[in-house]
């Protein structure tokens, strides 16, 4: 699991079957101190509630297709909550 921020949409005319009315999200990765980890990347929101600019949780591979209403979809980054504080010790 890791923090991400939502930077943009992504609209997609054709969806593979079972991804239908799931929203894709362009994510960048954080670390814990927010700062922008890596590349953006494409995230299946299994939330259906983020949006723009909204702190998320994001989970990859095999958890990302877990997380999906229809399971085992091809997605490789899921959004699986949003954070609502972040505090450091």
């Amino acid at each position: 699991m890791q923090l991400a921020r939502v930077i943009g949409t992504v609209v997609a005319t054709e969806k593979y079957e079972g991804l239908e009315g799931i929203k894709f999200l362009m994510v960048q990765p954080l670390s814990k101190t927010q700062e922008a980890v890596g590349q953006p990347v494409v995230a299946a929101d299994a939330t259906a509630q983020a949006g723009p600019d909204h702190l998320v949780f994001i989970v990859g591979s095999r958890e990302a297709a877990q997380a999906m209403p229809i399971t085992f979809v091809p997605v490789d980054h899921a959004i699986v909550g949003i954070v609502d504080d972040v505090q450091l010790a």
